[in-house]
């Protein structure tokens, strides 16, 4: 019996001394009996420093009660427990060891010591810890993402439901132009600039945030986070009156409003934000955020910079945007954009001298739709550059057809209108030489035109991208000038070709000398300048009568033509004089 006994303890010992694990023998005291050597291993402490604490004072305090219990429940059932918790090591740091116990019992069948088998499962947690955050956070910014978001947001719906009084709201941000800022300044500065937005919004919303992103705003909690590129969200819970989730838009504005400092320089931003209230029709937390979607499209449309609150009509105006963007789809499926030409006359002698290229979308339901109502889909849809490609690709080889067929000159150049996507893409000169050598015409055959207000917004850039085309021999122009910022002084330093006048001027110079006087003053500095002035808009013989009497050479509108498809295009150019009647679009 004895041999036996002594046996089982030389096994015990051969066994603990060569486990990787921690193995100890404690009494139902919690003192220490027997520790495997493996504990110096893993925890730092020699036996003689082991021995001289409990088992229960390593134990994190807020995990000591629950072993504690543990022990108890062992010793009153006589049943071991599998639990996690917490020991300091000898250098201060907690461990997280998961542990198995069994128990001893002494001649009369009573719980006397227990058997504890430790594990450090301290990395397998941290690992866990790491997907945990992955999964519900956005690598860039640290914020919680979509996923995270819909968790709370499908929270709130439910408490909605079981008490009517209790409101929230989400706000969906979206940063105006981000693709733009992204192309000028490139993908790594790009996330920079968001990275600095979700610190600004911390700041800003929460300035105590804790480690889940939530505090209490104007009495509100909120949660911040990012669905993806440059859209974020925010909850607002409880919300007692819209006027709170509109005080938060705002404060959202002002901080993304601050210039944004990279590399030494500095790129402003704005924002478009749509709010959702809980208080509007919605059977799915989805739908509240799609709600918020939809208001922030409207204040997008409106000219960004701004907040819009969902109301009614907007969800109507969604299903159509909807529409609107499957019919898009299909209209590119189905071949119905199409190129439309307006003639460019020399006034005085009514002779064509180049045509203005312009995009127009034959809907099979609606009929011919102007660019300007489907522009903005076609950006969302990620179509917009290569739209711009092919309005290009076909202007070039309509002017190179035209002028082989025409060779009098009255197809001298094709203008073909930018985006301020399209004119702030890195590739547009490359892309625009590639279109130029296919249709085998000359660089000065084309030019490029972009809006007066895209140009001065960023007038350095514009001045970068405008010396790039006169190196490579491509005419370029501004569009709508004299409408709401001209600035002459860049106008000297732009190394532009020509530029056209507001319509709007031309149009009110019959009932206003005001606007006859700046037309007039535009002639003049394009006339020193060495630009070709184009008069757009000229809808009537006074038009006519009034340029030519303040010395504009060019001009083009409905008195002389509408845009017009190519084949009807060729009876204008086989005549030497356009007539001042109009022209139907053909």
């Amino acid at each position: 019996m004895l041999r036996h006994a002594q046996a089982r303890e030389e096994l015990f010992r051969i066994v603990t001394e060569n486990a990787a694990d921690m193995i100890a023998l404690v009494d139902m005291k919690g003192r220490r009996l027997y520790n495997s050597p493996s504990y110096k291993r893993i925890l730092g402490y020699s036996p003689e420093e082991l021995g001289e604490t409990s088992a229960f004072e390593q134990i994190h305090p807020d995990d000591r009660y629950r072993v504690l219990e543990a022990a108890r429940e062992a010793r009153k059932t006589g049943l071991g427990k599998s639990l996690q918790y917490r020991i300091r090591h000898k250098n201060g740091e907690w461990r997280v060891f998961e542990s198995t116990a069994s128990t001893i019992r002494n001649e009369k069948g009573e719980v006397a010591k227990l058997v504890i088998v430790n594990r450090d499962i301290t990395e397998r947690k941290r690992a866990e810890e790491q997907l945990e955050q992955n999964s519900f956070h956005d690598a860039l910014t640290g914020l919680p993402n979509r996923r995270l978001f819909l968790d709370r947001l499908q929270r709130c719906f439910l408490r909605g439901q079981h008490n009517p009084d209790f409101r929230y709201a989400v706000i969906f941000v979206d940063i105006d132009d981000f693709k733009v800022i992204n192309e000028k300044i490139g993908s790594a500065r790009g996330d920079q600039i968001v990275g600095e937005i979700a610190a600004r919004l911390l700041s800003s919303l929460q300035p105590d945030a804790t480690s889940d992103f939530s505090a209490k705003v104007g009495g509100s909690d909120v949660l911040i986070s990012r669905l993806g590129g440059d859209e974020f969200t925010v909850l607002l819970e409880p919300v007692q009156d819209p006027s709170d989730a509109m005080r938060t838009a705002n404060r959202i504005l002002a901080a993304i409003a601050q210039p944004f400092l990279v590399e030494g320089g500095t790129t402003s931003a704005s924002a478009s934000i749509g709010i959702g209230l809980s208080t509007t029709p919605h059977n799915r937390p989805d739908d509240l955020l799609q709600q918020a979607e939809t208001a922030m499209h409207r204040a997008r449309a409106l000219g960004g910079s701004r907040c819009e609150l969902f109301d009614v009509s907007m969800h109507s105006r969604a299903l159509n945007r909807l529409k609107l963007e499957t019919d898009l789809q299909n209209a590119l499926n189905h071949h119905q954009l199409q190129v439309y030409y307006q003639p460019i006359l020399r006034l005085e002698a009514r002779q064509i001298v180049g045509f203005e290229a312009l995009l127009r979308w034959r809907h099979p339901e609606q009929g011919v739709i102007a660019p300007d109502k489907f522009i903005e889909a076609a950006e969302d849809l990620g179509l917009l550059n290569s739209i711009g490609r092919w309005v290009l690709d076909n202007a070039c080889r309509q002017i190179s057809e035209w002028q082989s067929r025409y060779p009098s000159g009255r197809a001298r150049y094709i203008t073909v209108n930018l985006s301020s996507k399209q004119f702030a893409h890195a590739a547009l000169v490359s892309e625009t030489k590639e279109a130029l050598q296919r249709a085998r015409i000359d660089p000065g055959s084309l030019q490029l035109e972009i809006a007066e207000h895209v140009a001065i917004a960023d007038p350095e850039f514009a001045q970068h991208v405008f010396f790039q085309l006169r190196q490579a021999g491509i005419r370029s122009s501004i569009d709508d000038f004299g409408a709401d910022h001209s600035s002459l002084s860049w106008l000297r330093r732009f190394p532009i070709d020509g530029l056209k006048i507001d319509r709007r001027l031309i149009n009110a110079m019959p009932s206003d000398r005001a606007s006859c006087d700046v037309v007039h003053l535009i002639t003049m500095i394009a006339d020193h300048l060495h630009l070709e002035a184009v008069a757009e808009g000229v809808e009537a013989k006074v038009h006519l009568d009034l340029l030519l009497k303040l010395g504009c050479k060019f001009g083009q509108g409905y008195l002389f033509a509408q845009p017009l498809a190519p084949d009807h295009v060729e009876s204008l150019l086989r005549k030497e004089v356009v007539k001042a009647e109009g022209h139907g679009a053909g």
